[in-house]
């Protein structure tokens, strides 16, 4: 009898141990900048530029968690919005300082845009920018699921199953009324950071959940803009990645990679902000005043609110891009700037000249 309370306590003490282990495991298979989960093992497993980026976001983490930002009041927070909507149209009135071209509103933008037709919302799809977790919501607002808390993570990209019809499935009529009626929104971020974000979740962290990226499109880069044509054990660099994004005849790449193209275009590829009158232009940088902003414009905040995000996520990190374009050539970086010229200016951003 004496034999076996000790093996019923061993057992307990066993399960107890692997529930601690696993949760422990969980916490550390967060990735805070998308919110997610990261697809590796320990940081020492990590390669060099990863160690530095989770580094960074523990630090920014530590730093940011004794103090909470205070809510800033509503009509500050509009303030800051209507000043975002007249810079984007003085800017695109004198497109011609930029070399913006107005044309009609394409296919690709049209399939970008995700519809409420409940609550009469158009949400503009810029991805690396959180815009996860804004499907997210819109799915729970036209019903698909009950709370944010039920909506299985395999499901928000599957368009089959996630209940977010694109403006693109529309009649062009219907496409017409609606861009000229429902609330319409988008979120932005320092364009250098989002290419930061795409070249770490396409060909760092998501290679076997989305093979493509690293045995198709990684291996055609290589061979067009790595200087000696060959491959590494390490895979596509950061400074391939630059090199094809800065040529001015990215093109013929994009048209062979297709819509995959979506994580590192630029926002006026996207979503075409000079065709299309938006609302509100959300910062990733602001992103925990402007959620809630956005939520109460559109109407909704009653029904739904915005993940929690995790400290520090949304700032601007500086050392880090700095870091990430350390062995980029100064040419390759002042090229790449030139494609992405008009997002800077569009959306309020600083030119980053501290890498020039």
């Amino acid at each position: 009898m004496h034999h076996r309370w000790l093996l019923l306590v061993a057992c307990l003490w066993v399960l107890f141990m692997l529930m601690v282990a696993s949760k422990f495991i969980t916490l550390r298979m967060r990735d805070p900048e998308g919110y997610g989960i990261i697809h590796q093992g320990s940081l020492t497993n990590l390669p060099d530029t990863e160690k530095i980026a989770v580094t960074e976001i523990k630090k920014l983490q530590i730093d940011s968690q004794p103090t909470a930002k205070p809510m800033k009041d509503v009509s500050h927070t509009g303030h800051i919005h209507k000043e975002r909507l007249e810079l984007l149209k003085n800017m695109c009135q004198n497109g011609t300082l930029l070399n913006l071209t107005h044309s009609a509103i394409s296919k690709f933008v049209l399939d970008r845009i995700f519809v409420s037709d409940n609550h009469k919302i158009l949400f503009c799809q810029t991805p690396k920018v959180g815009n996860t977790q804004w499907k997210k919501v819109l799915m729970v607002v036209n019903g698909a699921f009950p709370s944010i808390e039920e909506i299985p993570e395999n499901v928000v990209h599957d368009h089959e199953k996630n209940g977010l019809p694109r403006l693109s499935s529309f009649s062009a009529q219907d496409i017409q009324e609606r861009l000229n009626s429902y609330f319409k929104f988008l979120i932005v971020r320092d364009p250098f950071e989002r290419l930061i974000s795409a070249f770490k979740d396409k060909f760092v962290h998501n290679p076997r959940f989305e093979p493509w990226y690293k045995h198709d499109i990684a291996p055609i880069i290589i061979r067009k803009y790595r200087k000696n044509r060959k491959e590494s054990r390490g895979g596509l660099q950061f400074e391939d990645f630059i090199r094809y994004l800065g040529d001015p005849n990215h093109r013929f790449l994009d048209l062979q990679f297709g819509d995959h193209i979506i994580h590192w275009v630029t926002y006026v590829e996207l979503c075409a902000p000079c065709e299309i009158n938006f609302n509100v232009i959300g910062h990733h940088e602001t992103l925990e005043e402007d959620a809630p902003y956005i939520l109460r414009e559109a109407g909704i905040d009653r029904l739904v609110s915005y993940p929690t995000i995790p400290p520090g996520i949304t700032s601007y990190n500086k050392s880090k891009v700095e870091y990430y374009f350390s062995r980029v050539t100064k040419r390759d970086i002042k090229r790449l700037y030139e494609r992405f010229k008009v997002d800077f200016k569009l959306f309020g951003y600083k030119e980053p000249s501290f890498l020039f």
